[in-house]
């Protein structure tokens, strides 16, 4: 009977690790860098890679290698499509997700203030599990006001991710404040806090600062 018990605690902790990879509240560090490239006056072509590091910022549990092609019809219109290849880690293993995607945003500005809400729905393949796919919407505002000669830029953002499975559901949401800024011509910067709140059995947060970094040609 001894054994039993201990082999079914055994079991529940190995569930538990693959559904809660890391603590409630678990602080995170992720860094994204773009490059951009302006084909004419209304294709552009970008790439994009990003890792993170998870269990207060001592372990890589995450990357993601990212390609688009985005057109822009007008001021305020745009859209595109893209592949990202992730390898996230599950008990101490990268697994691949496949991860076509296409994208439409709306831009515009009301008292100085820019806004954009980009529309993104992205098919979720894997060798491990059932695929899945992924509605997101991100919404970002930034104010008129910069400062100092790199011009930072305060900005606020909020995405939301609702998942296609056995039900339709939200079970991420993403809130952020952070700081935009420009080096050079061609080198933009932001630096950000985000606050995480994932559902998997149960709601967890993630406490995040990001960097990112952007060539553009």
């Amino acid at each position: 009977m001894k054994k039993i018990i201990l082999t079914a605690i055994g079991i529940a902790l190995l569930l538990s690790t693959n559904v809660f990879a890391y603590d409630d509240g678990d602080f995170q560090l992720w860094n994204t860098e773009s490059e951009e490239i302006q084909l004419n006056e209304d294709w552009k072509l970008g790439f994009e890679q990003e890792f993170r590091w998870g269990d207060n910022a001592g372990e890589l549990y995450y990357q993601h290698y990212d390609l688009g092609l985005f057109y822009t019809f007008n001021k305020n219109w745009s859209a595109g499509g893209g592949y990202r290849h992730v390898l996230s880690k599950n008990r101490g293993k990268f697994l691949v997700e496949n991860e076509p995607n296409i994208n439409l945003t709306f831009a515009s500005e009301f008292a100085g203030f820019k806004y954009d809400t980009r529309n993104r729905l992205e098919y979720n393949h894997f060798d491990y599990k059932d695929d899945t796919m992924t509605y997101r919407n991100k919404f970002t505002v930034k104010a008129p006001w910069k400062f100092t000669k790199l011009a930072i830029q305060p900005y606020l953002a909020d995405e939301i991710f609702v998942l296609f499975d056995d039900s339709q559901r939200l079970n991420k949401n993403r809130a952020s404040v952070g700081l935009a800024m420009t080096f050079t011509k061609n080198l933009k910067g932001e630096v950000y806090y985000m606050l995480q709140s994932s559902k998997s059995q149960k709601w967890t947060e993630t406490n995040v600062l990001g960097t990112k970094l952007k060539l553009v040609f």
